[in-house]
């Protein structure tokens, strides 16, 4: 792993430490699952246990997006009164439809015989998954647990066998040139007998545990979700109506995999967005900018007529499904959710899959410290009951769908898709791989050709730095860069020569641009514009940049999104 030298010019004090029997890093679906989990347990069994929860954002599910449709099975197993205990679960599905997006202009509906079962969302409810989170940390506090938003976890804390044995907060008020500012304040360490990683895809600290400890089993895959949060017509509101999209505009920009997605919610608000997998070749690609010709679709655009948009937010999304799950374990510490890719592609869901990984880490950890446990060590009842468990037969019978879509295009990937869950029902003989990371995949520029997208109307789409104020995303701005260049020539030297540096256009945010000077092409971080989606990390053809975590609370504040 490489190592980027700190900031810092001088030495600082030692940090207070605070003692805690298992301490969670991020405060999404599975890591409050498992706050939850692991305080019923104590409850039950009348056994003391101290729970912390550490969650970058502002606030809890600040940094939470998501479509969402939810399945509420995990859910209803945590809570099985959710919903009359307050659960937001406001708007069930009422239409569930799916189309091919032939042109511009044109849409077939795909007749519901056709699609895969999984993909079905009747029984599903039309959600905010962060408000969902926003109810879950409710939850967790009021069974015992403690929930520190604003906080951001920057450091694993080892012991003297290499084990895991906590983490450590950011610092605050360091300047960009690595000066103490007046407002510093020291870091905190919460040491854990066990501590649960559940960051979310393509997790800071998850990803150098993954090169540490080796749990990688084979290449990762992912895709960036986009989405808008729009106030539309009452006239036009249809609540619970789920309308999913494949091919334009993607098909026509040559990008393998992906879709568009429209769903009612409640309050006259429609949630659309559109994905696109990383897997992509052509680098003039833009992902933002294929969202917005999605909106000009007549499917869409007709319940956008006369509406607001009032919210925009993206975020890398694991597709890589069974066969790209590391190994879960390492010495005191266990990944949970997406940390660890359990979205289950069939479905187009991860979020009650994150839950119910995050209640089986609970399960185990609170076993393992209710017979005298100490720590540190390493939980193969984890694992165990993954296997044992229903997310593992989910993932199991749609292990072959996000394979094929990157090996044959949506087209004959869904015709496939068809064949291996419709007729096979999931149980082929064979297990399809690809073990081509997403980084490799870029052409050189000079042999795509250049897509022109529309200029931007201001009306029905808009342009980056209009998505990102809406977005509500801010950051102290005099604080070190936390989009670290392992190199910090590679993007002139190497990526604008051979794919017209990329990062200009995968980028939903506006965060990297190429500047023209007289002295020649330099290469701009505007880091306040970051949205936390990881894009970068991911899709950069050299991995020279390194996303870490900003001062706490800064980066998005997605509202109901």
């Amino acid at each position: 792993m490489t190592t980027i030298e700190s900031p810092l010019k001088e030495p600082l004090p030692p940090r207070e430490s605070m003692e805690v029997d298992v301490v969670i890093v991020g405060g999404g679906p599975a890591g409050l699952a498992a706050a939850c989990r692991l305080r019923q347990l104590a409850t039950d069994h009348q056994f003391e246990l101290s729970v912390a929860v550490v969650e970058k954002g502002a606030e809890v599910g600040a940094h939470i997006l998501s479509g969402a449709v939810m399945d509420t099975r995990a859910l209803l197993e945590l809570f099985p009164d959710a919903k009359n205990q307050g659960a937001p679960l406001d708007t069930p599905v009422t239409e569930d439809d799916v189309y091919y997006l032939y042109s511009a202009h044109g849409a077939l509906k795909i007749p519901s015989a056709l699609v895969p079962k999984a993909t079905h969302n009747h029984g599903n409810y039309v959600i905010s998954l962060g408000n969902m989170c926003r109810w879950l940390g409710q939850q967790a506090e009021s069974l015992g647990a403690d929930v520190f938003p604003g906080f951001a976890a920057s450091e694993v804390l080892y012991g003297e066998s290499g084990q895991v044995i906590g983490v450590a907060t950011g610092d605050m008020g360091v300047g960009a040139n690595g000066d103490i500012k007046d407002s510093f304040a020291r870091g905190m360490e919460l040491r854990a007998k066990y501590t649960i990683f559940a960051e979310g895809c393509r997790g800071h600290l998850g990803k150098q545990l993954m090169q540490q400890f080796k749990l990688n089993t084979s290449s990762q895959h992912y895709a960036i979700g986009l989405k808008e949060l729009w106030d539309i017509q009452p006239e036009l509101h249809v609540p619970g109506k789920v309308v999913h999209g494949f091919g334009w505009p993607l098909n026509s920009s040559g990008c393998s995999g992906g879709g568009g997605f429209l769903y009612h919610a409640a309050n006259n608000q429609v949630v659309l967005g559109l994905i696109v997998d990383l897997n992509y070749q052509n680098p003039h690609v833009s992902p933002y900018d294929e969202l917005q010709r999605f909106k000009t679709h007549p499917l869409i655009k007709q319940f956008l007529q006369g509406g607001k948009r009032v919210s925009y937010g993206a975020r890398a999304i694991n597709k890589g499904g069974l066969q790209s799950i590391p190994k879960l374990t390492l010495p005191g510490g266990v990944l949970v959710g997406c940390e660890a890719g359990f979205m289950n592609y069939a479905k187009i869901k991860g979020s009650h899959t994150a839950i119910k990984t995050g209640m089986l880490a609970a399960e185990s950890i609170f076993s393992a410290l209710h017979i005298g446990d100490t720590g540190g060590k390493e939980l193969s009842s984890y694992p165990q009951k993954f296997r044992d468990s229903w997310v593992y037969d989910e993932l199991w019978h749609a292990r072959n769908i996000a394979p094929a879509m990157h090996k044959w295009g949506m087209l004959i990937g869904s015709a496939y898709t068809f064949i291996d869950q419709t007729l096979l029902k999931g149980q082929a003989p064979w297990t399809l791989t690809d073990p081509v990371p997403d980084h490799q995949t870029l052409k050189p520029a000079k042999l795509c050709a250049p897509i022109n997208y529309p200029k931007p109307d201001g009306i029905l789409t808009f342009n980056k730095l209009e998505s990102v104020f809406v977005s509500n995303t801010n950051h102290e701005e005099d604080q070190p860069c936390h989009l670290q260049l392992k190199d910090p020539n590679i993007p002139i030297t190497q990526n604008l020569p051979l794919y017209d540096e990329p990062a200009q256009r995968y980028c939903p945010a506006g965060v990297y641009e190429i500047i023209q000077e007289s002295t020649g092409p330099r290469f701009q971080i505007n880091a306040q514009n970051c949205v936390h989606c990881k894009t970068c990390d991911i899709k950069d053809p050299a991995q020279n940049i390194n996303w870490v975590v900003p001062e706490g609370g800064g980066g998005p504040r997605y509202p109901n999104m």
